[in-house]
């Protein structure tokens, strides 16, 4: 029987047994020789050092220390990290491909139920679920009587803001439904949308066009209020802006201007900052849903992130290729 390749965890250390659970941890400890017990938060530990001086695989995830070059230098038979949740970019910089090792993520997991939410609000608000939910609750009674003009999701215009792995799987979600979906994202062009199935838009006629828009785009430089009041005022009275991307992609003080209007609704899974401040005009706003940055994994969900780490593993550790590796030719531009 083949040795098994040393692995370290490198991670929030009580992370590892919601990512891991024991079924998975089983999978991960036949197919690699790992320490659940040792948790790298630290490179420079003598324990962790010495244990990263044969480690071949590292098994990231949240909270995870940075992978600088003294902590690299310390790892010569690494070959591989894998992580078990979305962007790599807080711990992995240039170096680490430079020195050959491969980078694998769940980012495409972690999509899901970010995607999930994303579809679930944007059916609600079409129902306008959360003002009549609302008006229920002041009157104690129906808010309204016979049908709701304006309400309801049939042929409703949705406006999917980047071709990121949430973006597309929402695309994906939404194709069932009687929805009409057009995409915004400079790096994607006509037949890939095409093949997508959504046609393509200048994120301005997106914004003009849409009932709702959905925003997936990553937190860059280019995307750094990519929404600001010019923007938004583009949007029909009545659309619903939703976020769960970054809440540095909207303009604050400019979203707040345009729902004190009460022109536009907006579902925020994300803001900016993040938390909000206890004073923060939109905990009082009605026409403002906020969440507290909910709809990426938890709970239940961050056992996907590490089914997808462990089958990784599991092709490592028989010869085979990583089929989640991260470009580092895309990084800038991706989330």
């Amino acid at each position: 029987m083949a040795e098994r390749p040393r692995a370290l965890f490198a991670m929030t250390p009580q992370n590892v047994p919601l990512v891991f659970p024991p079924e998975l941890l089983a999978r991960l400890r036949a197919c690699t020789d790992v320490d659940p017990a040792l948790v790298a938060q630290d490179f420079t530990v003598p324990r962790v050092r010495e244990t990263l001086a044969r480690t071949e695989i590292l098994i990231t995830g949240w909270g995870c220390p940075r992978l600088d070059p003294a902590a690299l230098d310390a790892a010569p038979r690494l070959r591989a990290v894998l992580h078990a949740a979305g962007s790599v970019k807080g711990f992995a910089g240039p170096e680490v491909w430079r020195r050959g090792i491969a980078v694998s993520s769940a980012a495409a997991a972690n999509a899901l139920p970010v995607a999930e939410y994303a579809l679930a609000m944007i059916l609600l608000a079409g129902k306008d679920v959360f003002a009549l939910r609302d008006r229920m609750r002041e009157r104690r009674a129906v808010p309204y009587d016979g049908l709701l003009p304006g309400v309801g999701n049939h042929g409703r215009r949705v406006g999917v803001v980047g071709a990121s792995r949430t973006g597309r799987r929402l695309i994906e979600l939404l194709r069932p439904h009687d929805l009409a979906v057009a995409l915004a994202d400079p790096y994607v062009d006509a037949p890939e949308a095409a093949r997508l199935g959504v046609p393509l838009l200048p994120l301005d006629d997106l914004l003009r066009t849409c009932d709702v828009v959905s925003l997936h785009a990553p937190q860059t430089a280019e995307t750094h209020r990519l929404l600001g009041a010019r923007e938004l005022a583009l949007m029909p009275t009545g659309s619903v802006l939703i976020n769960t991307a970054r809440g540095a992609l909207v303009d604050p003080e400019a979203l707040v201007a345009e729902l004190r209007t009460g022109r536009l609704s907006a579902v925020l899974d994300v803001t900016d900052p993040e938390p909000l401040p206890a004073d923060s005009p939109l905990y009082g706003l009605p026409n403002a849903f906020v969440t507290p940055h909910l709809a990426g994994s938890l709970g239940n969900e961050v056992a996907r992130l590490g089914r997808v780490v462990v089958e990784e593993a599991e092709r490592l550790a028989s010869g085979g290729a990583l089929l989640h590796t991260v470009d580092p030719g895309t990084l800038e531009r991706t989330a």
